[in-house]
């Protein structure tokens, strides 16, 4: 499994890493979800993401991953949900926080981000101060924005944060032309978030009510030529490889796709001509296109 530095947070992580919405289904059973971590594992995947709104993961992360082996990143989102506390508050983060070591079973999370909040929301008095509390306690070790468009142009440049998430694929790369370079530029850890973009050449007919139609529609206005190569290879190592990104969450249950994915990204980045090909025409068709959140 190709590693690399989390920017300049002293982290190592898994160029891979489980994106873990679907792992806190409820539907998923128990021993399917200890399958999924524990082959994700051996895999060599060390970057493990959750957050409040996914259902049962931080708790089966904890329950599964209880020992904490050495070298996994675990790494959640909040602001929101906590007990007894207005969500977007001070009072949230803090809570959250608490709450979410808990359910993980750890003395310390990893990389907590503020959860795709607008930038009216980031802005308010006193949240930031929240993990700023909780980092100099020791509750957390990097604090972090999991967000788009604005709000993360915002974020790279506040001096708390030392990583960021994003949307990063073939179809959404709206984060690469400007916030990516200079969260690299600042020394942040950077996080592609759906780097399948939902996988939308997987149907030929426009998927309604699905999260996939967004880039099915951006699939075709793209037209891309793909070459030789497999969707899911291109769209993984574009992502993957693109610059200032440390590693991609890849969501799934399945561990022949997370074995899959770990394959194609042993072929390392793509050809420099084939990049630039993407980016030329996602510049020439989407250029007013915002971040999908």
């Amino acid at each position: 499994m190709r590693r690399s530095t989390f920017g300049e947070t002293g982290l190592e992580v898994s160029r891979l890493g489980l994106g873990c919405g679907a792992l806190g289904d409820a539907r998923l059973g128990e021993r399917e979800a200890e399958r999924l971590l524990l082959g994700a594992l051996d895999l060599g995947v060390t970057f493990f993401d959750a957050a409040r709104s996914y259902g049962l993961a931080e708790e089966r992360l904890g329950r599964h991953l209880g020992s904490r082996p050495d070298g996994v990143v675990l790494s959640t989102k909040g602001g929101y949900g906590a007990s007894g506390a207005e969500d977007w508050t001070p009072l949230a983060v803090t809570r959250g926080i608490d709450e979410a070591l808990a359910r993980l079973r750890a003395d310390r999370i990893d990389v907590f981000h503020l959860h795709s909040c607008p930038l009216e929301v980031l802005r308010r008095e006193g949240l930031l101060d929240a993990l700023e509390r909780a980092r100099a306690a020791g509750k957390i070790r990097v604090a972090a924005y999991a967000g788009d468009n604005d709000a993360l142009a915002w974020a790279v440049g506040a001096p708390v944060f030392g990583s960021v998430q994003c949307s990063v694929s073939v179809f959404d790369q709206h984060a690469l032309r400007e916030s990516l370079p200079r969260a690299r530029a600042r020394g942040l850890g950077a996080v592609a978030k759906r780097p399948l973009g939902n996988a939308p050449w997987r149907f030929a007919d426009r998927p309604e009510g699905t999260d996939a139609a967004f880039s099915w529609d951006r699939m075709r206005a793209l037209a891309v030529d793909r070459g030789p190569l497999a969707w899911d290879a291109l769209a993984l190592r574009f992502a993957a490889f693109a610059p200032g990104v440390s590693c991609v969450a890849l969501g799934t249950t399945s561990l022949d796709h997370l074995r899959a994915a770990a394959r194609h990204l042993d072929d390392g980045p793509l050809p420099d001509d084939v990049v630039a090909r993407l980016r030329a025409r996602f510049d020439a068709v989407g250029a007013a296109w915002p971040a999908r959140i």
